[in-house]
């Protein structure tokens, strides 16, 4: 029988209970002031806008993305693989770098609205609910894409073979073979983008916020900084609460069946394609579209970066230091319910305590948290450490992803052999786990890093000219039009976003396998 140390369980038990107390206590805390505030028409004009919204930006993300994914599947080219990879960048950049890429774009002194009064056609305003959607879908674009993909490429090879030999058409093959993987994959990538688009702060608070344009977690935002009605806001949050958890659970039962069955793992041969125009097409707009606000942004932001001013940098030593904190008790957190969930008998309810970030949204969480502190303390002298905490329980979920299969593996491997050989918990963890889990360690740190150097939702509620972290920052620098000021900054956020993700995934990737 394997081992089971008592002191690694019980960590791991701790750290999952102290997970569920934070998200459970936000939400009493929350339920306690609910009864002192009252909707008002805006307030449901928001819950109708935020599901609308969440409609319109799924069905064009993934309507858009199977035509790309399937480009994708059938075509080999040079930059194909970088192409792909550049596919997840959505997951490490920030939304507020992203945005001012397509403010330089598609705002009112863009690219767009300058080719435009070149040949006398009249501005473009990017803002309100169609820029809200147009942000959406060129976040989640990309993260459909990569779904979709990935149900194109478990399609056994033998599949095609056999359409071949049978002198199938293209249509039939469609049909038959790429319609029903389609049905399969489709629904649940359109559900995952519908919860992210139901929960993207920064997306509203910058392009939208119009009467029109008002998403139910930009309403709790302003009730706390402009109308101080902790009433009102809370019920909010429950609202915005009974959205993800509702949605969260239909995303779990739909989940993807397995629709292809098993192959022979051979390389993927299509004698279907026909002329490569169409998918060359595809390719080339959704490449396009991707990539040109990042150019943008980078062609003005470099140049600027020499002269951006001190409150920038100071604000760039915060956002440092809530990644290094968020990263560090993310990992650690995480490692500890991995192992808890891979030794006790109902491990699955330990692993699922850590989930449950998932089914609260930040500002949800902040607003709690607001609640239980606000008597006590001023805000604003909390925020960096609250900032902190809620980024590590927002990216818990995706470390335990990454973390949970590989200490299932190394449990079933070597449990038995670390039994017998009496090895304690500290010779264990030194000698057969840390060696065997410094990937997956290494990427769910950087992961965590990333996200938390590039989240603007809590901050927002707590911070003041002090203790703003970079995206603030740089969110009023785009409010106070300080255009270059801003491009700079955003670039220095993408350099710091994308050093904090390579250090962390580079160091648990070398001498892993020694």
């Amino acid at each position: 029988m394997a081992r089971r140390p008592q002191p690694l369980i019980f960590a791991g038990a701790a750290a999952a209970s102290l997970v569920a107390a934070l998200v459970a206590g936000s939400l009493v805390a929350v339920l306690s002031r609910a009864e002192g505030g009252a909707l008002s028409p805006g307030d449901w004009a928001a819950v109708r806008f935020t599901l609308w919204q969440a409609v319109v930006s799924a069905a064009l993300s993934v309507g858009l993305a199977v035509p790309v994914a399937r480009a994708l599947a059938r075509r080999q080219f040079p930059g194909r693989g970088l192409l792909v990879t550049l596919l997840g960048a959505p997951f490490i950049l920030p939304v507020i770098v992203a945005i001012l890429g397509l403010l330089m774009v598609f705002g009112r002194a863009g690219w767009v609205n300058d080719a435009g009064a070149a040949l006398g056609l009249p501005p473009l305003s990017i803002y309100g609910a169609h820029g809200v959607i147009l942000a959406h879908v060129f976040f989640n674009l990309p993260l459909a894409t990569r779904l979709i993909l990935q149900g194109w490429q478990a399609i056994p090879a033998e599949r095609f073979r056999l359409a071949a030999s049978l002198g199938m058409a293209r249509g039939d093959i469609a049909r038959h073979i790429e319609w029903p993987m389609l049905r399969a994959v489709v629904p649940g990538a359109a559900l995952v983008v519908f919860m992210i688009c139901t929960t993207s702060f920064a997306v509203a608070l910058t392009l939208g916020g119009g009467p029109r344009a008002t998403t139910i977690e930009l309403a709790i935002y302003q009730a706390f900084r402009f109308d101080f009605e902790l009433g009102r806001a809370a019920l909010l949050a429950l609202l915005q609460l009974a959205v993800t958890a509702g949605f969260g659970a239909l995303a779990l039962w739909v989940a993807v069946p397995e629709a292809m069955g098993r192959g022979l793992d051979r390389v993927v041969r299509r004698w279907d394609l026909g002329p490569a125009w169409g998918d060359a097409v595809w390719i080339a707009l959704a490449s396009a579209f991707l990539l040109t606000p990042l150019l943008a942004l980078l062609l003005r932001g470099l140049p600027a970066m020499i002269g951006l001013p001190g409150s920038v940098w100071v604000a760039a030593g915060h956002s440092i230091w809530v990644a290094a904190v968020s990263a560090t008790t993310c990992t650690g957190t995480a490692l500890a319910i991995a192992v808890a969930a891979a030794r006790v008998r109902r491990g699955r309810s330990i692993e699922l305590a850590g989930m449950l970030g998932l089914a609260a949204s930040p500002l949800v969480l902040g607003t709690g948290l607001f609640i239980v502190t606000y008597p006590f303390a001023r805000p604003d002298t909390l925020a960096l450490p609250v900032t902190a905490l809620v980024n590590t329980v927002m990216a818990l979920p995706f470390a335990l992803r990454a973390l949970v299969p590989a200490v299932q593996r190394v449990e079933e491997e070597y449990a038995p052999l670390a039994a017998s050989l009496g090895m304690g918990d500290a010779v264990w963890a030194r000698r057969v786990l840390w060696p065997r889990l410094r990937r997956p360690l290494g990427f769910s740190a950087g992961l965590a890093a990333a996200l938390s150097m590039g989240d603007l939702g809590v901050i927002a509620l707590f911070a003041d000219t002090e203790s703003a972290t970079l995206p603030l920052q740089l969110y009023r620098l785009m409010g106070a039009y300080r255009m270059d000021d801003a491009a700079g900054a955003a670039v220095l956020l993408l350099a710091l976003s994308l050093a904090a993700f390579w250090i962390c995934d580079r160091g648990g990737r070398v001498d892993a396998d020694a």
